[in-house]
């Protein structure tokens, strides 16, 4: 399998995107173009740290097995879009130690193969879905949110509520309160639960 660009791992998270100490691997490239990045690193050539293969990656985060197996931690895939590398995903929950928990930080706007790929392996999922108008999700990303959308109602289909948590931003001047209580509404009807709702930070120069 071939090597795929990250821009970096993070080790000795505690609580941040899963339970007991994780680490994240973060992968490069993203199909979004949002206003307020937070990892523009991964929208660009120069933002590459290492290109690695599965073995690679695994040898790198196997340093802290310890860790994982005694706070029920494990690994959290984020980036950039890691879904964009489901097969590797796939590839390396496959092969890593059945105890540890694998989580997933996505936009979801992806194929729903890539999705599919990976379901069986993922334990829980942080979904940042920006905002469910497709106007405002439009005009904050420059990308549509029909896959988004699309991808939600099959893992409601397929009975993985339970293991989503939806990210609702107040993003400044692109949505509202009132904005995000609709995309809430929404997202229940679908089935889905729990919400972690937060406002971006709107920084001046």
């Amino acid at each position: 399998m071939k090597k795929v660009p990250l821009i970096g791992i993070c080790r000795h998270r505690l609580v941040t995107d899963g339970q007991g100490v994780t680490t994240l691997v973060a992968f490069h490239d993203c199909p979004l173009r949002c206003q307020y990045c937070l990892n523009a690193q991964c929208l660009h050539a120069d933002g590459i740290w290492k290109q690695l293969g599965v073995q690679d990656i695994l040898n790198e985060v196997m340093q802290d097995n310890l860790y994982f197996q005694a706070t029920g931690g494990g690994i959290t895939f984020g980036g950039g879009e890691p879904l964009l590398r489901s097969r590797e995903i796939a590839a390396f929950s496959k092969q890593c130690p059945a105890e540890w928990h694998i989580y997933i930080e996505t936009s979801l706007n992806v194929p729903l193969q890539a999705v599919e790929a990976v379901a069986p392996f993922i334990d829980h999922y942080y979904i940042d879905v920006k905002d469910m108008n497709p106007d405002i999700y439009r005009r904050y990303t420059s990308r549509d949110n029909r896959l988004v959308q699309e991808n939600l109602l099959w893992l409601a289909s397929h009975d993985y509520c339970q293991k989503v948590t939806i990210r609702l931003p107040h993003i400044p001047d692109y949505n509202t309160e009132e904005d995000r209580e609709k995309s809430r509404e929404v997202l229940q009807t679908m089935g889905f639960r729990e919400f972690d709702c937060f406002d971006y930070l709107y920084v001046t120069s």
